[in-house]
């Protein structure tokens, strides 16, 4: 298991994030992330950073999807956060691990009805014959939920991104960017800068 983010690597992060917030930037939480097909060619695809702390970055998904599948083949992942309006990203690498599910049933609390209809609904990354048939499953899970709490289905939680590897990039002019390197070697946290 890789080493918890270092304090002041995880107040960086927190503080871009801030930024990128306070200057509305669109969607200011997604970042890209990178999986390893069976085949081992990559896929990828944007997802919502939900929370970060020392342990790691975390995402919630259906399990059984693209990416869930992914994941229960191979674990290595990146991630990328692209905050244009402050020329800035931010590129994670490391393993995927799920969530506790006390984790997920925190989150799935704290989101809005049509969206937890929506993940009993939808067989995400499966071929879809109409739109008009996803509505109906839809309207189906309506009625099946009616007057009472929507329950957390089995395949649906998260994924904590525990990393070894995190790079802030700082735009600079003339191409001459700024790039501060993050890295566990032997079971501990290393720095590094590097070139443009």
């Amino acid at each position: 298991m890789n080493p918890p983010i270092p304090e002041p690597v995880l107040t960086q992060f927190e503080a871009w994030l801030a930024e990128a917030r306070q200057a509305m930037v669109p969607e200011f939480n997604a970042m890209n992330l990178a999986t390893v097909k069976p085949d081992g060619r990559p896929a990828n695809r944007m997802v919502l950073l939900k929370f970060v702390d020392a342990d790691g970055f975390v995402f919630f998904t259906n399990t059984q999807s693209r990416k869930g599948r992914h994941l229960a083949e191979n674990p290595a992942v990146a991630l990328t956060f692209f905050w244009m309006p402050l020329y800035r990203q931010v590129l994670v690498e490391g393993l995927a691990e799920p969530v506790r599910p006390e984790e997920a049933d925190a989150y799935w609390e704290t989101r809005d009805r049509v969206s937890q209809i929506g993940a009993w609904a939808s067989q995400q990354s499966r071929p879809l014959d109409s739109r008009e048939t996803l509505l109906q499953r839809v309207a189906e899970y309506e009625r099946q939920f009616e007057g009472q709490p929507v329950p957390r289905p089995d395949y649906w939680s998260g994924y904590r991104i525990r990393p070894d590897r995190i790079e802030f990039w700082q735009g600079q002019d003339h191409r001459l960017h700024d790039r501060d390197c993050y890295f566990v070697a032997d079971g501990q946290w290393k720095q590094e800068k590097l070139y443009p």
